[in-house]
């Protein structure tokens, strides 16, 4: 196909810049991500090969890759940063685009955006494209501390289409609880998974992975943007050492992506129509002949974790698009960040690890570098370079985001081409259908090890992850170790451990394994379910067959955090068992708050936030409350205390008393029940204007909607609630334990007649009490009856 029977709006790849500093090294500068990046379009100005003015002010639309420093919520600039980086970039050359576009995070997003960029030049919406990205992780690193540090802050005021952080489906509160914040743990469990499934030895399997990366080491080494030029033989990258330190089984330092680095890549993409007015030389024109977008399912919704068929379909649509196979290729880079990324493409095309083309052309990500969510931007650099020195030839981008989450791909050729659209859209709806295994969030009982690793702190100190499978129904679960239990530790780094059985038990900071049931028993006695004679945070007092339990956390509005959760826990067991406590009574120390909810300066200290099984204060989830507990509400109640009265049978409120579901005030859901709670108790419409916008309501207009049963004087909240308490203990204990239970049976059922007729067991055992028969006989002989609770 000629130049001229191209269709004007066919998108071509025209130019690739790239730019890098390390420190110590002559002409280091200390440049901002914004500079860097600025380099790197300069550069690529200068590929294309026309006059980089014209270039510049041709350009319509810019899109940038996100920083680590902006990649998540919680990310920090410790040097600051740009609140508009695309267009920061952009001035910095010259340009002035109509649309700027900062991408989600992930590694695909350098593809992913190229691909985006051709379609929409390739229907008329824009016709010069500039996509960049840039990392100074190394010299912000270097620099935070410094006397003189720099600020790179900056503020542009003007229009950006910032797509967020994209993390939706790739991190779960499940995961943090058990290990799986970071990254290389994640990738080892994919790992470990497939070495077990080829049934290799963990001295075999760590050959084969140094034997896949010392090739990319050679390219590295001869690349001078390569953050870590040096070239490395297969033993040596596999075995621990001193400076190849264990990072997480089966990874050594080498292994693992090296993000301290400072690079940036950046493409110009434009309508062929635009290439010619421009005059950029065809001989710099690049097409994009094949491409596909792929997402993997959630990491626990997979059936095998030792493979990553998304990624597989991806790299086969886009060769397909081409209309090539992989035999066509003259280049091929596949993201490296750690050796499964590259071995499970492989696996599923049936490429040799050992192909003599090579698998990067830049040198991987443990040394080229990992320069954030930009890493593949450099591949198409490197890509682009190629194909023009041997034009005919096809180069492919795999580039991969997540945990082997999302894939994007792109083939390259100078070879002039119009634009082919790709149908990912079908493929991924394909992968959305398959099957999932099921999954235990709480998991108790025997199961046998799926995949595994082992994490080595720079302390010394070893924290294991274990994906297993439950025996008695083959659910999928996460655990982490109990902090001494050297004895599952050790099963874990000798011999095979996947395959084998373990035994695991649930509590509310999460799930944890080891060998046997006895030595969890070791690990984790089982508590007692009695009353002890102190608490640090909650105050109990027995007044006959009442227990009255006070939060003691005035001077946070009696908020709690884990450990005052954890007692009110362990109060309420004993309450729940002892047949001698027939009513409880729950209040807040002082007159400012029955409770303020969860305890938010203890959330933002950053230590490990959990709740018991039982739920918020041992009660937003506990089942089978077969006797009344009163919420004596002294004031504020909040958030998670309006939570926990809701969870009580009955709530008698001081006057002075505000209630509201406040979560959403600082970003949080009311997700302790009462989302589900309150719409149960007072009319929907209130209950949604309550959480919507976290309104306060008084004790008057609580009792109004049926959420309070009693508002009582100012200071007399307690008091009441104990009047209320006598007048249930007049009744028989086994007949309000028997109410209780066929309410609690029959709530969830619609149908009144089915509910009147639900078969229970309460009225059965009732029928045989001894408080039954002291009730008929008291009342024959006309005198008050004496209940025994049997």
């Amino acid at each position: 196909m000629t130049g001229t029977e191209l269709d004007p709006s066919t998108p071509v790849v025209v130019g690739a810049g790239q730019f890098s500093e390390r420190i110590g090294e002559p002409g280091y500068k200390g440049l901002s991500a914004v500079d860097l990046a600025a380099q790197a379009v300069r550069a690529a100005l200068r590929d294309a090969g026309a006059d980089e003015g014209a270039l510049a002010g041709a350009v319509d639309t810019v899109a940038g890759i996100r920083q680590f420093e902006n990649s998540s919520p919680v990310a920090s600039a410790p040097l600051g940063r740009s609140d508009n980086y695309p267009r920061s970039v952009a001035n910095r050359v010259g340009a002035s685009p109509a649309r700027a576009v900062l991408e989600v995070s992930g590694g695909q997003g350098p593809q992913h955006l190229i691909t985006e960029l051709a379609a929409t030049i390739a229907a008329g919406g824009s016709e010069v494209a500039l996509a960049f990205g840039s990392e100074a992780i190394s010299t912000v690193q270097h620099l935070a501390s410094a006397d003189d540090k720099p600020d790179f802050t900056e503020h542009v005021d003007a229009s950006l289409e910032d797509r967020g952080f994209g993390l939706q489906g790739l991190i779960t509160r499940e995961q943090l609880d058990h290990g799986l914040a970071d990254v290389p743990a994640q990738y080892a469990l994919f790992e470990n998974a497939r070495r077990a499934r080829l049934k290799l030895s963990r001295e075999d399997y760590a050959i084969a992975m140094g034997e896949l990366f010392a090739p990319f080491t050679k390219v590295a080494a001869t690349n001078p943007h390569a953050a870590a030029p040096f070239e490395h033989d297969a033993r040596e990258l596999a075995t621990p050492s001193e400076s190849n330190r264990p990072i997480v089984d089966p990874y050594p330092r080498y292994l693992v992506a090296r993000e301290k680095v400072n690079q940036a890549a950046a493409v110009l993409v434009m309508s062929v129509g635009a290439a010619e007015r421009l005059g950029v030389p065809r001989a710099n024109w690049v097409f994009l002949h094949g491409h596909a977008d792929t997402r993997e399912r959630p990491l626990f919704e997979r059936e095998d974790l030792s493979r990553a068929p998304a990624a597989v379909l991806a790299v086969e649509h886009a060769l397909r698009t081409a209309g090539i196979t992989v035999a066509d290729l003259d280049s091929i880079d596949l993201y490296s960040c750690f050796p499964i990324a590259v071995f499970a493409v492989c696996d599923g095309l049936g490429l040799a690890t050992d192909d003599p083309r090579g698998l990067t052309v830049t040198g991987g990500l443990p040394f080229f570098g990992g320069p954030g969510n930009n890493y593949s931007m450099h591949a198409i650099a490197e890509t682009v370079s190629r194909l023009r020195q041997r034009p005919g030839g096809y180069g492919l981008v795999g580039a991969n985001g997540g945990m082997l989450s999302k894939y994007s791909v792109g083939v390259y050729s100078t070879t002039p081409v119009n634009w082919r659209a790709d149908t990912s859209a079908e493929i991924q709806a394909e992968i959305d259908s398959w099957p999932a295994p099921g999954h235990a969030p709480q998991a108790d009982g025997w199961a046998t090890i799926e995949t595994y690793t082992v994490k080595y702190g720079r302390d010394g100190k070893r924290t294991a992850v274990v994906v297993g499978r439950l025996e008695a129904d083959g659910r999928r679960f996460v655990a982490t170790n109990h902090s001494e239990d050297e004895e599952l530790l050790d099963r874990l780094v000798t011999g095979e451990p996947i395959g084998t059985r373990v035994y695991a038990r649930s509590f509310g900071f999460g799930n944890r394994v080891t060998t046997t049931a006895e030595r969890m028993d070791e690990l984790f006695p089982p508590r007692p379910k009695v009353l002890r004679e102190r608490y640090e945070f909650v105050e109990v007092r027995r007044d006959g067959h009442v227990l009255e339990i006070t939060i003691n956390r005035p001077e946070s509005r009696n908020s709690l955090h884990p450990p005052a959760n954890q007692e009110l826990d362990e109060i309420f067991d004993a309450y729940f068992a002892d047949d001698e406590l027939w009513v409880a009574i729950l209040t807040g120390a002082g007159d400012k708050a029955f409770s303020a909810g969860n305890d938010l300066m203890y959330s933002a200290s950053g230590k490990q936030l959990w709740v018991p099984k039982n739920g918020f204060a041992g009660l937003t989830s506990r089942r089978q409350m077969h006797k009344p507990v009163i919420a004596a509400v002294n004031g504020f109640a909040m958030g998670g205390g309006l939570e926990i009265a809701l969870a009580c049978h009955l709530v008698v409120a001081d006057e002075t008393a505000q209630l509201a579901l406040s979560e959403v005030r600082v970003g949080l859901i009311a997700g302790a029940g009462g989302l589900i709670r309150l719409p149960r108790t007072v009319p929907p419409k209130v209950a949604s204007e309550m959480i919507l916008t976290g309104k306060r309501i008084s004790a008057q207009q609580a009792q109004h909607w049926g959420l309070v049963n009693r508002v009582v004087e100012q200071g007399t909240a307690l008091r009441a609630a104990r009047e209320l308490a006598a007048e249930i203990l007049e009744g028989s204990p086994t007949s309000v334990r028997a109410s209780l239970q066929v309410m609690e049976q029959t709530q969830g059922i619609p149908d009144v007649i089915d509910a009147v007729t639900h078969p229970t067991s309460a009225m059965d055992d009732l029928l045989v009490s001894a408080d039954t028969i002291e009730g008929i006989t008291a009342f024959a002989q006309k005198r008050p009856p004496v209940w025994r609770n049997r």
